[in-house]
């Protein structure tokens, strides 16, 4: 039997960094993998193959728009979406190669089959060819990870019923996508078929879009949306979803009782994602499932088997792949006799549509809620310079501070860029800065990130340059 100081089950972001982590620290360490390829969702059904298929359809969009840079593009543009997938998928299987590659590296062992407990020291695992192998370890590592949500009386048939699974391979472009849920990921994929050409219809049960993010987000979110042709059903619960051939008839009910009816040639079932811990066999080696399916841990990520933890979407908090990768890492050092730390107030949050929308810390109505006096100061993407000459005039940037003592408690944006300016309001507020300490800090010009500096300059004293 094959002996490991740290097994971990599940290879995406917060298991294979974990491995790599850990292997770092000079323990010997194995990670199990159910699937043929490394990387859990995130690499192979997530974050990197949707982010390919917005970049794709980005491009094709700009394309529409190059006359206003006075470049001419003669005959028709027209899209291949079979190529624009298969780009997707080299994309997906490079990256994943790149991950067996630090596996390799790094010297972890790779077992590819279903892991399941024993006890707590011992895992099975079962392969594809029906084979199965015992390992043991002296600390075991879950990061299972999550799957979709769907609602019960919906039947996903992975035709024309779906879950982002499918939506990441379909063969053609809808003509009309009924996308239940405007969260991330529909809003995401709701937006790549957008441009490509489908009426997109996204019903949502809450009152806004994105509703876990700041509500000024949605309002200018939906407004861009709205602009480029998205249609949007607010505030509507969704009855039933009935396939008859190859129209999807979807029923939503609004807070008024009244009925609306979509029909559409696809539907994407969009309603969140829900902790994976199937086949795990949990309950054999004692660890305790939550009644939300979440594998209970405590502050250090320790499950109620004092050898056992959990990292990832499959314990409470953001499922979000950064967010899984830190607390991998967190474990590793916590198992190496070190003293890491995760501020999980400051995980940022992204959602990679165009306009790009990214926040950090408390939004207005959290800070409300807990009756936390604060100053906001925000500033328009339009009155930036770079924005003008790229043409990218959506969107703006808020700081909340706090009415006393200056500090930055919540930095919201959307705009161009703001997936990668997102990360120096979290550095900022990493080291507890003030509004004050942005504005004066010199950002070069032109560019996106001076509207930090002058949303912070808004937030001090009402103090903007350029608006």
């Amino acid at each position: 039997m094959s002996s490991f100081d740290i097994v971990i089950i599940g290879s995406g972001p917060g298991g294979y960094v974990s491995a790599i982590r850990c292997a770092q620290l000079g323990f010997k360490t194995a990670i199990i993998e159910k699937y043929s390829t490394l990387g859990g969702t995130c690499l192979n059904v997530g974050c990197i193959p949707s982010k390919a298929l917005l970049a794709s359809s980005h491009h094709y969009e700009e394309l529409q728009h190059f006359a206003d840079h006075g470049i001419e593009v003669s005959g028709d543009v027209k899209v291949n979406l079979e190529k624009m997938i298969s780009r997707k998928q080299s994309i997906v299987d490079q990256t994943s190669g790149g991950v067996k590659f630090l596996m390799d590296k790094n010297k972890i062992t790779v077992f590819e089959g279903l892991g399941s407990f024993i006890d707590a020291t011992h895992v099975a695992i079962a392969k594809a060819d029906g084979a199965s192998e015992t390992i043991e370890a002296k600390y075991i590592i879950i990061a299972t990870g999550s799957k979709p949500s769907s609602l019960p009386f919906i039947k996903i048939d992975k035709d024309r019923i779906i879950t982002s699974t499918e939506a990441l391979k379909l063969k053609e472009v809808p003509k009309h996508l009924v996308i239940i849920g405007g969260g991330v990921i529909g809003i995401e994929l709701g937006q790549v078929y957008l441009r490509l050409g489908a009426q997109v219809s996204v019903v949502e049960f809450m009152d806004r879009i994105i509703p876990g993010m700041d509500s000024s987000l949605s309002k200018e979110l939906t407004k861009v949306l709205k602009k480029q042709g998205m249609k949007f059903y607010v505030s509507h619960k969704v009855k039933s979803v009935e396939r008859k051939g190859d129209v999807v008839t979807v029923q939503a009910e609004n807070s008024k009782g009244e009925t609306i009816t979509l029909e559409g040639d696809y539907s994407l079932v969009s309603v969140g994602r829900r902790p994976y811990t199937e086949g795990l066999n949990a309950d054999k080696a004692g660890v305790k499932i939550s009644d939300r399916g979440m594998v209970e841990v405590n502050d250090h990520l320790q499950t109620n088997v004092s050898n056992i933890y959990a990292i990832g979407d499959v314990v409470r908090g953001a499922m979000l792949a950064h967010k899984a990768e830190e607390e991998g890492a967190m474990v590793a050092e916590i198992l190496a006799g070190q003293k890491p730390h995760i501020n999980y107030n400051l995980i940022p949050g992204v959602v990679y549509t165009w306009p790009e929308v990214a926040a950090v810390g408390q939004t207005e109505e959290q800070l409300k809620a807990n009756g936390i006096a604060f100053k906001a100061g925000s500033f328009p993407f339009k009155a930036l310079g770079r924005a003008r000459a790229g043409g990218d005039l959506d969107g703006f940037v808020k700081i909340l501070a706090d009415a006393k003592t200056d500090e930055v408690l919540g930095v919201h944006m959307i705009g161009a860029r703001c997936a990668d300016l997102i990360a120096e309001a979290v550095t900022a507020m990493e080291f507890k800065a003030s509004a004050e300490d942005i504005s004066r800090i010199s950002h070069a010009h032109p560019t996106f990130a001076e509207a930090i500096k002058e949303a912070a300059l808004a937030a001090t004293d009402n103090r903007a340059l350029h608006v």
